[in-house]
């Protein structure tokens, strides 16, 4: 009896068709899970990282930046037309107080005192001589005149009885009448030239007059002498020299730039949003943008009355107790001011506030699975984190990603996050 025969290739396509087909329906069951799960996912919406809102203590910190200013800054010129002799500034050098800085040439200036001095003593001299001899000498003259009208009196009474008693004549009476008359107007000259002499006279005020004329002439002359001369008005460090030697001056020109010494002060612009953070006395601590590892103390000491309404910002003077010798005026400086610590303080990552500049700044919250946008009122800021003083409620969830892809009401999945881990993740 003959076995029957069984094909090779039908009995190995069979076995392919029983292995395929548990594959095949694998393959098919696996693209419908992914299927699924893919459209649940996007059912559920995009992931998004949020925070819960928390109260915390705070310790506040106004944070500002600005520059290093001396006491006083003193831009020194020339008042007179003149041509520069002499300059003894250099910039960086300190100078003392009432320091000749820029000498100009002055020799007309020195003549022109020499000459007042010499008129003054002329004048002085007339006053002298007519205050001292001439008041002496009319004293002597009005008392011989005196003594003289005394004489003719008496010799004009004598002839009188004489021609009484018929011993004289009319014609000598006449005589000794005007004898006596010229003695009394001799005496009242001699009186009136005395008064003169005297202080309070005519000659002598004149002469006095001449000299306070003949004083302020040499005041003025060395006035003009010592406008000659550019002098520091303070103890100093000569920051610019816009002169040398040779140079033709004009009044209104700046030559030298000052900075006063023996007291240094910092300036910031602080955010009128923390104004009410501030006050007179506060401790600081700065440093200077060009020696960024350094710091030094400083104390607030100023408060501008009126804030910048252009930048919405309040100018801020701090007191340097001891300034490092590199502070230089004019650098640029950072200050960190110690506004105090407050408890139960509602914070929210800085990154989760929208249009923070804005008069409309506000987060995105997740509620019941979506979006939904949130305006909040800010406060301070607490180094990565701001204080929200309405809007939102302790326990909210902020979103912390940037949700500009992201609309009102979008389906999220929020994946929550610690202040700190939002603040590392940033």
């Amino acid at each position: 009896m003959t076995e029957p025969q069984i094909d090779p290739g039908v009995t190995l396509r069979s076995a392919r068709r029983r292995i395929v087909t548990p594959v095949r329906v694998a393959a098919v069951v696996l693209a419908l899970v992914i299927a699924a799960l893919f459209a649940w996912v996007r059912a559920r919406g995009p992931q998004v990282d949020v925070v819960p809102v928390s109260r915390s203590p705070v310790l506040n910190r106004v944070v500002a930046s600005g520059r290093a200013l001396p006491l006083a800054r003193f831009h020194l010129g020339s008042v007179v037309l003149g041509t520069v002799a002499r300059v003894d500034a250099e910039e960086g050098a300190k100078v003392a107080k009432a320091q000749v800085l820029v000498q100009l040439d002055d020799t007309e200036a020195r003549a022109a005192v020499a000459q007042a001095k010499a008129v003054l003593g002329q004048a002085e001299a007339k006053l002298t001589q007519i205050g001292g001899v001439g008041a002496k000498v009319a004293l002597e003259s009005v008392r011989q005149a005196s003594a003289r009208m005394v004489q003719a009196s008496s010799d004009l009474e004598r002839e009188r009885s004489l021609l009484a008693s018929g011993a004289s004549t009319p014609e000598r009476v006449d005589a000794a009448q005007k004898a006596f008359e010229i003695a009394v107007s001799a005496h009242s000259a001699a009186e009136a030239q005395s008064s003169s002499h005297a202080p309070g006279g005519g000659d002598y005020r004149a002469a006095a007059s001449t000299v306070a004329q003949a004083r302020a002439a040499l005041d003025g002359a060395l006035a003009r002498l010592e406008q000659t001369r550019i002098v520091a008005p303070a103890d100093a460090v000569v920051l610019t020299r816009s002169v040398e030697p040779g140079d033709v001056v004009q009044p209104g020109r700046t030559l030298l730039v000052l900075a006063q010494t023996g007291w240094t002060g910092l300036t910031v612009q602080v955010d009128e949003k923390n104004i009410a953070l501030l006050h007179l006395g506060q401790t600081a601590i700065a440093s200077a943008d060009a020696f960024a590892g350094e710091r030094f103390d400083a104390k607030v000491v100023f408060l501008a009355p009126v804030v910048d309404a252009a930048r919405g910002t309040l100018e801020v003077k701090l007191e340097v107790p001891n300034p490092p010798a590199y502070l230089r005026p004019d650098m640029t400086v950072s200050v960190v001011i110690d506004g105090g610590k407050r408890e139960g303080v509602l914070l929210v990552p800085g990154a989760a506030v929208r249009d923070a500049t804005s008069r409309d700044p506000y987060v995105m919250t997740v509620e019941d699975g979506r979006l939904a946008r949130r305006e909040v009122q800010l406060g301070v800021r607490a180094g990565d984190r701001v204080e929200v003083t309405q809007g939102l409620e302790e326990g909210a969830s902020v979103v912390v990603v940037d949700g500009t892809k992201l609309a009102v009401g979008q389906r999220v999945r929020a994946r929550t996050l610690t202040m700190d881990e939002a603040s590392g993740a940033l």
